[in-house]
């Protein structure tokens, strides 16, 4: 699979586990940085790495910055992606089969290297289950016009 991976400064040791990790099992990984602990801007790899999933140069993108939150609501600012922020294995699982997500974020600070490869494995693996969730899925991209009262 082809994978793009992106960090802030906070994230850029994990990141680099985890690039390392994807290639020994296979996949084809474009790291987009940064690389290294000098103070950088998580939006700036956020947007990247949307970019690289939205125009098709990686299948899937993992965002990782200090919290995973900041990272993923940049990414989340592209209408093709679906980045889903995940702590453990069932919620990387559940992004895919329900979301069909198609970028995992995680917090450096509040994930080790064992649960982010853990997580990577489920999301990696789990396929979207579709059925009821593509009408769902469909409206992430495309929103339905709401009638609000007054």
């Amino acid at each position: 699979m082809r994978i793009a991976i992106a960090s802030d400064h906070a994230a850029w040791e994990l990141k680099a586990a985890l690039a390392d990790w994807l290639r020994d099992a296979g996949h084809e990984v474009a790291d987009l940085g940064t690389n290294g602990p000098e103070s950088v801007d998580y939006p700036d790899y956020g947007y990247a790495l949307a970019e690289a999933v939205a125009n098709g140069r990686a299948e899937r993108g993992v965002a990782l910055c200090g919290s995973g939150i900041g990272i993923s609501i940049s990414v989340n600012r592209n209408p093709a992606c679906r980045c889903a922020l995940v702590s453990e294995p069932l919620s990387a699982k559940l992004a895919r089969e329900h979301n069909d997500a198609n970028v995992v974020a995680m917090g450096a600070r509040l994930t080790g290297i064992d649960m982010a490869k853990a997580c990577l494995d489920a999301f990696l693996t789990t396929d979207f289950a579709g059925d009821r969730h593509v009408r769902r899925v469909d409206k992430l991209s495309h929103p339905p016009v709401l009638e609000t009262s007054r």
